[in-house]
């Protein structure tokens, strides 16, 4: 299969994106704006109540930061570009025909567009089961059957996470995920979706019939995706409700219609474009970093073999454009579904040195406090080199003998001879310890994962877009290419201090 000119083949397309004010789907939008100014036009939708309320989310949350080079470029006619080129769309992915109530508009997307990629997904890892699965799960579905009424349609592009795998070790491979498929293979119960749905909505009905508070109902159906993700073997919601999006697309896409899954890692911060160390919101590793820097993180759960597989988000954006235009044009073989693990850890594995580049960084570029009362500036954080155990049950004993222990000491002391002197200091600590314990359980899997994902397709696809030196560099995806101290030391953990601890 050749690919051709991928810059060329971008001229006059129409693209419809979903999840647009997420992270990947911003670099993607001002990737494809910035290379191929000529594309017909990009629309984009958004959760909003009507068009007006879409297109300030637009202006307020996608076109900032992040396009200030795709800015200067255009210069004076950045705002009617823009115009030109991008159709905020006001609808939702978890309804039919994705929330779309302008029927002149669906008609008009339904003959024009050649692509649609979905970016749309909440990603908390213990996310509420029922919004987990209508958006992860069943947006899959409304995007499926959305697109599959769009006349020229060549096929869908659809952002998934590679650790739809769940836990497992070893060599992980670029296969799709059949109907009812889990990681505990014969082991597991069997996995329907459509029952899943069902209870769902009977725990909501159950919830409801007790008249509990929301904050109770929260609570109640974050536990309970939790609860089916691990009996299926997933390690938390949002994954296992990933995995369950994959299938409906793989099932129910039809003989025609080419599905292109791409499963990066944990998504970091953007290596080169549009700006090095641009990101949004907290990734997977990005908490434990944040927290060390603030002088929290004393001791850390990392087994010295794993490997951290971590990818920049632009790398994920030019793999799922280069992946986007090489199948777009390919005839269909029946059997159309593509899978992409965008990943490091086959061709450039990160090991635990990263807490080493996080001392780096942190010993010469501290964090600051937060003032005293009473005080205009805080002081710099010190941080010292932290305490690597090589498991859970070795991090959860040194967490009790210097955590716990002291509060239940304190605890016994209070009430023997001081009455309710420390009840308050010892409450506050009992709450930050029951988080950090829930922080544990939800992050252990990935700084303990041993599988390495298998990038054989992805790497088929370097070796095409390699043929041309210019679009080599202009679509870069390598991993090998990656000096992971320089990365993180001089662009990572600055960008995240930068744009997310502000």
């Amino acid at each position: 299969m050749e690919l051709n000119s991928v810059v060329e083949s971008l001229e006059n397309q129409s693209i419809l994106v979903t999840g647009a004010t997420g992270f990947l789907a911003k670099l993607f939008v001002e990737k494809l704006l910035r290379v191929q100014p000529n594309l017909k036009q990009l629309y984009l939708l958004i959760r909003a109540p009507n068009s007006a309320s879409a297109s300030q989310r637009f202006d307020n949350e996608v076109s900032g930061e992040v396009f200030r080079v795709l800015r200067a470029k255009n210069g004076v006619r950045y705002n009617t570009f823009l115009s030109e080129k991008v159709t905020p769309i006001a609808g939702d992915m978890c309804l039919e025909n994705l929330g779309i109530n302008n029927s002149n508009l669906i008609s008009k997307i339904w003959k024009e567009v050649d692509v649609v990629a979905n970016f749309a997904a909440t990603t908390k890892f213990d996310e509420r089961y029922d919004d987990a699965i209508r958006t992860n799960t069943m947006g899959a579905k409304h995007i499926l059957e959305f697109s599959k009424k769009c006349e020229m349609l060549k096929l869908i592009l659809h952002i998934s996470t590679a650790y739809v795998c769940g836990e497992k070790s070893g060599l992980l491979l670029e296969n799709p995920l059949r109907m009812g498929e889990t990681p505990k293979g014969i082991n597991s119960p069997e996995l329907d979706i459509e029952v899943e749905m069902k209870l769902v909505s009977g725990r909501l009905n159950e919830l409801k019939a007790n008249q509990v508070s929301q904050k109770e109902e929260t609570i109640a159906m974050k536990e309970f995706g939790l609860e089916r993700a691990r009996l299926f073997g997933w390690p938390n919601t949002y994954v296992f409700t990933k995995a369950m999006g994959e299938m409906i697309m793989g099932e129910s896409k039809g003989p025609d219609l080419k599905v292109v899954i791409l499963r990066p890692p944990i998504v970091t911060s953007t290596l080169k474009e549009p700006f090095p160390g641009w990101i949004e919101g907290v990734r997977t590793i990005d908490s434990i970093v944040l927290a060390y820097g603030k002088g929290k993180g004393r001791c850390i759960p990392a087994n010295p073999q794993a490997v951290v597989d971590v990818i920049p988000g632009d790398m994920v954006v030019n793999a799922a454009i280069v992946a986007m235009v090489c199948h777009a044009n390919q005839p269909s073989n029946g059997d159309d579904t593509f899978i992409y693990h965008t990943s490091s850890s086959a061709q450039a594995p990160l090991s635990t040195k990263l807490i080493h580049y996080g001392y780096n960084y942190f010993s010469k570029n501290p964090m600051i406090s937060t003032p005293a009362k009473g005080k205009s500036f805080g002081k710099p954080i010190k941080v010292s080199y932290p305490i690597i155990l090589p498991s859970v049950t070795s991090f959860l004993l040194f967490f009790y003998v210097t955590c716990v222990l002291p509060i239940k000491v304190m605890l016994l002391l209070n009430s023997v001879l001081f009455g309710d002197y420390f009840h308050d200091i010892c409450s506050i600590a009992e709450r930050k310890i029951k988080l950090l314990l829930r922080m544990i359980e939800l992050y252990k899997p990935y700084a303990l994962f041993k599988g390495i994902f298998d990038n054989s397709n992805t790497e088929w696809l370097r070796m095409e877009v390699r043929l041309d030196e210019a679009e080599a560099n202009t679509f870069y995806f390598d991993p090998k290419c990656i000096n992971w101290e320089d990365y993180f030391v001089n662009v990572h953990i600055p960008g995240l201090v930068k744009y997310v601890f502000k």
